[in-house]
């Protein structure tokens, strides 16, 4: 049997933060980390009347949207989110404030001895909804929010 089947430990989905604006907030969830290329499908006759079916590169890359789940914070008027999420809900997006309003950041994954060993780069983003979980009183969970964050690029840089 080969050695070389298993070479490193995996990465285990355990240890991960939204990092933007230098800051490393926590989360306990993350979906929609998706690098996607636009295909273009084509069909059409060949030599011998037999119908071919083509797929090609379309465009460049399909902006995804993040999905991240975090407790809830005490204080959401105090919570960065929370400011950048009522400052887009009040003040709209004006297109002479781009930089204002579209952040830079990262999903940054850590090992259990807290090494950096992957992390995914976004682009332009902003968040779009945020999401409280349903509430009850038979239940002793604590309360998660999910953060829907739309970006204009993604990329896996380690």
């Amino acid at each position: 049997m080969p050695n070389d089947l298993i070479s490193n430990d995996p990465i285990v989905a355990r240890n991960f933060y939204l990092e933007i604006d230098g800051q490393n907030l926590v989360l306990s969830g993350v979906s929609g980390l998706e690098i996607e290329l636009d295909v273009v499908s084509v069909q059409q006759n060949g030599k011998d009347g037999k119908q071919q079916h083509i797929k090609t590169l379309g465009g460049v890359l399909k902006a995804p949207e993040i999905q991240v789940t975090r407790m809830a914070p005490l204080n959401a008027k105090s919570d960065p989110l929370w400011k950048w999420f009522i400052q887009i809900r009040d003040s709209g997006m004006k297109a002479t404030a781009r930089a204002a309003t579209r952040k830079n950041g990262s999903i940054v994954l850590y090992d259990s001895a807290y090494d950096e060993v992957g992390r995914f780069n976004w682009f332009n983003g902003w968040p779009s909804k945020i999401a409280t979980d349903s509430l009850s009183t038979d239940s002793n969970d604590p309360m998660k929010e999910t953060i829907t964050l739309v970006v204009e690029r993604i990329e896996r840089v380690k």
